[in-house]
């Protein structure tokens, strides 16, 4: 049985929401990232969601995308967790970060859905989602 390593859970009800990072799920491996939601339905029932994050790779283009937009120095800290206003970014300067991404991956991002994008990661998982759609 493989375990997940250096990985984040994220568990989110309507009543309350937490995060554990490097706990271990038997039977999967190689996922960096893994999103429980879970929505009472009645009392005692709950659905769970499943998603899994973008390829490290893709976060990393992001990454640089960002840095590069932002006229970020090299050695700047920029993750995935990394909220574009927390690095300075104003709206224009997220519609220049999307025309880059747009760019790069030859994808094109609906206004609503660049409209949702607040972190790197939402930036590379929805790049993901438009290249799999696309290429499907």
């Amino acid at each position: 049985m493989a375990s997940l390593t250096g990985a984040s859970l994220n568990f989110t009800s309507l009543s309350s929401s937490f995060n554990r990072t490097q706990a271990p799920l038997r039977g999967i491996s190689n996922v960096n990232s893994v999103s429980f939601q879970s929505i009472r339905m009645r009392p005692g029932s709950l659905r769970f969601r499943v998603s899994c994050a973008a390829k490290p790779e893709t976060v990393n283009k992001v990454c640089e995308i960002v840095r590069k937009q932002l006229a970020l120095p090299e050695d700047s800290s920029v993750t995935g967790e990394s909220k574009f206003a927390a690095l300075g970014a104003d709206s224009l300067d997220t519609v220049e970060i999307v025309m880059g991404l747009e760019e790069e991956f030859g994808i094109s991002v609906e206004e609503e859905s660049a409209q949702s994008i607040t972190t790197v990661q939402d930036a590379a998982d929805m790049i993901e989602k438009l290249i799999k759609s696309r290429d499907a």
